[in-house]
């Protein structure tokens, strides 16, 4: 039974994409080190716990498939800060945070924030710190 589930998820790795922009942060190569970690032996590896194995894969397979982004539709591809996806890809990659753009400066988040008094009044004293 190991070895089935040794190859479900090889399936998945398989299929995750691994995001090289995110270098050290991405989901896709996490998941590939932790079943390699998990399943030191191969097929051969004695699972503890095989209920919480099922499980997890399952849960990993639906994030794969998009289950809950089917199931639960956006009414608009958009944000309260009105940035593309490709501008929130140039922010989350891993050298996002060291480009300047229009976006990445030190007013980015008043700019954004504009016109929502009650979200500024929270979230301007964080843009102070860095990460």
């Amino acid at each position: 039974m190991a070895a089935s589930r040794y190859r479900r998820f090889l399936k998945l790795c398989e299929e995750w994409p691994v995001d090289e922009t995110k270098r050290g942060r991405d989901l896709g190569a996490y998941l590939r080190q932790r079943v390699a970690q998990a399943f030191r032996e191969g097929e051969n590896t004695q699972i503890a716990e095989p209920e919480a194995c099922d499980q997890m894969y399952e849960s990993l397979a639906r994030l794969h498939s998009n289950y809950y982004k089917l199931k639960y539709p956006r009414p608009r591809d958009t944000s309260f800060s009105g940035l593309s996806l490709e501008e929130y890809k140039l922010i989350l990659s891993t050298g996002g945070a060291r480009r300047k753009g229009p976006c990445l400066d030190a007013g980015c988040a008043q700019r954004l924030l504009q016109g929502r008094s009650a979200l500024c009044t929270v979230l301007i004293p964080w843009t102070s710190l860095r990460i």
